[in-house]
C-alpha cells in the first residue's frame, strides 16, 4: 500500500521536523561517506552513482519554521559539491568526484514540480548529462537503473540508493537482495514506517500477508502477540518490534552490515527506521557516527552492550527496565555514551579471553558492530581503558606494544594481558 503525504500542486508541501532531521543526516552521511572512501592523496576521480528512488517534489515548506528546506535530490546535488570542495582543500592533485544522479519519482505532479525544482536551480539544462530524471515507480526501473550502475562501475558496482517510502512495502526485500546481490559496493539507506505497520499488524494472516508482501517470513512469536495490548505500553511495543524484526528484514535483504534505529517524532508517535545497509564495516561505522552527531533526532529501544535486542526470557509486558534503558530509550547522548562504554569494557574481556584464535581489531570491530550502537571510537576509547587496567595487550603488526588503545590500527592484535588473572576462567 503507497501513501502519499505530499502534495506539490500548489507549490512545495509541507514538512515537519522529524523529517527534516532525516535529510541532515543524509547530507552528513554523503559527505563522510566522501571524506572516507576519497581520500587517498594520488586518486583523481572517484565515480558513484546516486539512485534516490522516491525523490520527491523538491521542495518542502517546514511546518513549524515556514522556511523552505530542499529536498533529497538537492541535497544530493548539494552535499556532492560540498565533499568535492572539501576534499580539494589541502590536496596538490585535484580530485573529481564523477557522480550521476538517478532522480525517481512516481506521481506525476510532483516529479513536475521536481523538474522546475532542480531547472530554477540551474540542475537541469540541454547541456546537463548527469542528471536523470525517470517518472514511475521505482521497482519498475530497478532493473535498469541496476544495469546503468554496472556499466558506469563494473568492477563494483559503487552506488548509493535512498529509498524513503512512504509506508513499509513500496520496496521488497528481494529487490534490496538483488542490489546488493549484482552491485558489491550498494549501499541502501531504507525508511521503513514500523508505527505504519504495528497499526495494521495483529495476531494471523493479516501481519502474515503484510510481511509476505514485504518479503519477511512471520516471526513465529508475533502470533501469540495481542498487538493492542502491546502497543499501550508504548516504548514496550516499539523495542518489541525492532528487535523481532530488524533481524529477519536485514537476512532478507542479504546486507553484512546494518544501522536499526529510529528517527522520531518530536510528539512521540511515528517513529520509523533509518535503516542503513551495506556490506563493509566502515560504512556501517560511518552511519553510526551520524546516529551519535544528530543524537536529538536518533532514539534506539534496545541495550547498549554487544547484545543490543537480546530477547531471552523476554516480557513485552515488563521491559521498561531491560538492560537498565528507561522508558526513554537509549538517546545517543552522553548517558548512552557512558553506558556504552561501561557495559563493553564488561564484555570485551569475555571476548578476547574466550576466543582461542588472536583476533585483530578489525575482526573484533566487523564480527559484533552489528550487535551494538557503539561506533569504533568508542571501541577504541574501551581498549584504551582495558590496556591501562592490564586486561589486555594491543600488538602492532612489528610487535610492539600499544600503550594508548585510541590509537589502535585495523590490523593491530588484541590479546589476553599477560598478567591476567581475573579472566582466567574464560
Amino acid at each position: 500500500m503507497t501513501i502519499h503525504h505530499y502534495n506539490w500542486k500548489n507549490g512545495p508541501a509541507e514538512l515537519q521536523q522529524h523529517s527534516v532531521a532525516k535529510l541532515d543526516v543524509l547530507r552528513a552521511y554523503l559527505i563522510q561517506y566522501f571524506k572516507t572512501l576519497a581520500s587517498l592523496p594520488q586518486q583523481d576521480i572517484f565515480r558513484l552513482t546516486l539512485v534516490d528512488g522516491f525523490a520527491g517534489g523538491g521542495l518542502y515548506l517546514h511546518k513549524d519554521k515556514q522556511e523552505l528546506v530542499h529536498g533529497s535530490p538537492l541535497v544530493c546535488l548539494e552535499a556532492v559539491k560540498e565533499a568535492e570542495y572539501l576534499l580539494n582543500q589541502e590536496r596538490k592533485k585535484p580530485l573529481r568526484l564523477d557522480v550521476d544522479y538517478i532522480f525517481v519519482e512516481e506521481n506525476k505532479e510532483t516529479f513536475k514540480h521536481l523538474e522546475f525544482v532542480l531547472k530554477n536551480k540551474g540542475y537541469l539544462s540541454p547541456t546537463t548529462s548527469k542528471i536523470q530524471m525517470l517518472n514511475g515507480c521505482f521497482q519498475d526501473y530497478a532493473p535498469k537503473i541496476i544495469e546503468f550502475v554496472q556499466k558506469k562501475s563494473p568492477r563494483n558496482g559503487r552506488s548509493i540508493f535512498i529509498l524513503d517510502q512512504y509506508g513499509y512495502t513500496d520496496v521488497p526485500t528481494n529487490l534490496m537482495r538483488n542490489i546488493f546481490r549484482e552491485l558489491p559496493r550498494a549501499e541502501i539507506i531504507l525508511t521503513f514506517n514500523v508505527d505504519s505497520l504495528i497499526n495494521f499488524a495483529g495476531a494471523g494472516k493479516t501481519t502474515a500477508d503484510i510481511l509476505n508482501k514485504i518479503g519477511i517470513k512471520l516471526p513465529e512469536v508475533f502470533n501469540s502477540i495481542n498487538f493492542q495490548k502491546l502497543k499501550e505500553k508504548d516504548k514496550s511495543w516499539r523495542f518489541f518490534i525492532q528487535s523481532v524484526l530488524h533481524e529477519s528484514l536485514i537476512t532478507a535483504c542479504n546486507a553484512a552490515f546494518f544501522t536499526p534505529f529510529f528517527i522520531r517524532n518530536s510528539g512521540g508517535h511515528g517513529d520509523y527506521w533509518l535503516i542503513h545497509m551495506s556490506q563493509h564495516y566502515k560504512a556501517r561505522d560511518v552511519m553510526t557516527e551520524v546516529h551519535w552527531q544528530y543524537r536529538n533526532n536518533f532514539i534506539h529501544y534496545g541495550g547498549s552492550g554487544l547484545d543490543m535486542f537480546n530477547l531471552v526470557g523476554y516480557d513485552p509486558n515488563s521491559d521498561e527496565n531491560f538492560h537498565g534503558q528507561s522508558t526513554l530509550g537509549f538517546e545517543f547522548d552522553d548517558i548512552a555514551r557512558d553506558s556504552s562504554i561501561r557495559q563493553l569494557t564488561e564484555e570485551f574481556p569475555k571476548l578476547i579471553y574466550a576466543n582461542e584464535q588472536e583476533m585483530n581489531f578489525e575482526a573484533l570491530f566487523s564480527m559484533t558492530c552489528n550487535k551494538t550502537p557503539a561506533t569504533a571510537a568508542i571501541y577504541r576509547e574501551v581498549l584504551s581503558q582495558l590496556v591501562a587496567v592490564k586486561e589486555i595487550q594491543i600488538l602492532a603488526v612489528d610487535g610492539r606494544i600499544r600503550r594508548n588503545g585510541n590509537n589502535i590500527q585495523l590490523s593491530d592484535r588484541i590479546i589476553p594481558h599477560s598478567q591476567r588473572k581475573l579472566f582466567d576462567m574464560y
